[in-house]
């Protein structure tokens, strides 16, 4: 079972949710917090999960769950529902980076993801999300690439290069059989000269020895 598979069983469906994405993370800068308050249990991984409920009407909330370090246990820390989110920061809308701010209604946390890519999905799917269950006063995002703000998805972007792959090689395929064909035409007509030919030969061969 994969580590989000793995978070959405133990964290949101005895909830009655159903995880919608999530992304692992880090700090860019770390808060100060007394030690007593981490109760001392060393190390831990963080993941901002997107997550919404099965009953009608649908809530849906942005959760910071922890898992500690030789745990295979995972702790639900804080939880805002997305009507508290006001705006997401891609931060550079130029190139690919792993860096996010999230800025809610009483707070923000600056974020790096474990990849640019598993940003990206991520925020793609949080703008998709806020787009269907927000009717009004929406999120602002900014400095996030066009692509991921209703233009072509990265899901449809890697479908069309799969699609185009495979165009081309059948190009290529039927391209090479008109090949081979005209290799086969050629051959055969070959083949019939030179059996004319021999024919041909033959016959004045006879003709001479008679």
């Amino acid at each position: 079972m994969s580590g989000k598979s793995a978070l959405n069983k133990a964290v949101f469906l005895p909830n009655d949710e159903r995880m919608l994405g999530a992304v692992q993370v880090k700090r860019r800068t770390k808060k100060k917090i007394p030690f007593l308050a981490t109760g001392g249990q060393g190390d831990y991984t963080t993941f901002i999960c997107l997550s919404v409920t099965n009953k009608k009407p649908a809530q849906v909330f942005l959760t910071k769950v922890k898992q500690f370090e030789g745990s295979s246990s995972f702790v639900r820390r804080t939880q805002w529902t997305i009507d508290q989110l006001r705006q997401v920061n891609g931060l550079n809308p130029m190139r690919d980076c792993a860096e996010f701010d999230l800025i809610f209604e009483h707070g923000s946390d600056q974020w790096i993801a474990g990849s640019a890519g598993e940003k990206c999905m991520f925020v793609q799917i949080l703008h998709h999300t806020c787009q269907r269950f927000i009717p009004e006063r929406k999120p602002e995002f900014i400095n996030c690439h066009s692509k991921l703000l209703g233009g072509t998805s990265i899901l449809h972007e890697a479908a069309d290069s799969v699609t185009s792959a495979v165009q081309k090689a059948s190009q290529a395929l039927n391209e090479r059989g008109e090949r081979l064909g005209r290799a086969e035409e050629k051959t055969g007509e070959m083949k019939n000269s030179a059996q004319h030919f021999a024919d041909t030969a033959h016959k004045l061969a006879m003709k001479h020895k008679c």
